[in-house]
């Protein structure tokens, strides 16, 4: 038969200590050797090399216990790391971007104002008045040099009036309206400019070639005294151009001795296809104005009696 022990809830467990009088004493005994060694480290500080030798046995155990815990902070740590670093990149992507773009608007001011600078300096090198204008259009057929400035008739603008820039002639007025105004280029093929040798004082004429950077030459003789780098300047003559301003620099020279002329080419000293703005001069002499036409009046015979 099987017997069935029953528990009553009041029913008190044995003791430890009655059950087994020698390990209670054990347990006495080293609870009262801690308590000593206790007290006695913290008064004397006699047991540290223990310590540090014990700390050694454990650290690998402990390092194991918190690698994981370690190792889970480290990966957290450059996740939010890179995470960090990838907005502040895109950020200074866009600063970098924003900074270029201002930076090409300050080095297009700084020409600009360079530009201008010269042109204020040309200006006061001027026998005469100058007035700056401001490039509204560009006629793109390359057979047709002409350029459309912010200026007209109600600033004074006359047909006929020379452009300048900081280096030399760009060309002359051809139609002046009351708000705007056209001016042909000395490189359009319409366009010729009186000028001179600078070095000799012949004379000559640059005519238009439809090329921005060339101006020709073609009435000067094989045996003229020309050369390479001479400079050309307005005559005055026919007074389209006030005289000795820069035109163009001789570029090349070729004489066949079977033509009567030799083929003389100038390069421009204006920077005729760059900058936004060109001077106006106006001569300390005003142009003479067109003269109106004289009408001749016809004598009557006076009146009398018929004969």
């Amino acid at each position: 038969m099987t017997r069935m022990f029953t528990f009553h809830p009041l029913q008190r467990s044995p003791r430890l200590f009655t059950r087994n009088p020698a390990g209670a004493l054990r347990t006495l005994l080293l609870i009262a050797a801690c308590i000593v060694l206790m007290f006695y480290d913290h008064q004397r500080g006699h047991l540290e090399k223990v310590h540090a030798a014990l700390s050694t046995v454990v650290y690998p155990i402990q390092a194991a216990v918190n690698a994981p815990y370690a190792l889970a902070g480290w990966a957290e740590q450059k996740l939010a790391t890179h995470s960090a670093l990838v907005r502040e990149n895109a950020s200074l992507q866009k600063q970098l971007l924003t900074d270029s773009a201002q930076l090409q608007q300050f080095q297009a001011l700084e020409q600009e104002n360079a530009s201008l600078r010269d042109l204020l300096q040309a200006g006061q090198r001027l026998d005469g008045q100058v007035m700056a204008a401001t490039l509204l259009a560009v006629d793109m057929d390359p057979f047709r040099h002409v350029i459309t400035i912010d200026k007209g008739t109600r600033a004074g603008v006359f047909d006929g009036q020379t452009l300048l820039d900081a280096h030399g002639i760009i060309g002359q007025i051809i139609r002046a309206d009351p708000l705007s105004s056209e001016a042909a280029l000395i490189t359009d093929p319409t366009q010729a400019v009186p000028v001179q040798i600078n070095r000799t004082g012949l004379r000559t004429l640059a005519i238009g070639t439809a090329d921005p950077g060339l101006l020709s030459l073609p009435y000067l003789a094989n045996n003229a005294d020309v050369r390479v780098g001479d400079l050309l300047v307005t005559s005055g003559l026919a007074g389209r151009y006030p005289a000795g301003y820069p035109v163009a620099v001789i570029t090349q020279v070729q004489r066949n001795p079977a033509d009567p002329f030799a083929r003389v080419s100038a390069r421009p000293v204006a920077e005729l296809n760059r900058g936004h703005a060109v001077l106006l001069f106006f001569p300390a002499v005003a142009p003479p104005l067109p003269s109106p036409p004289q009408t001749h009046s016809v004598k009557k015979p006076p009146k009398g009696k018929p004969r």
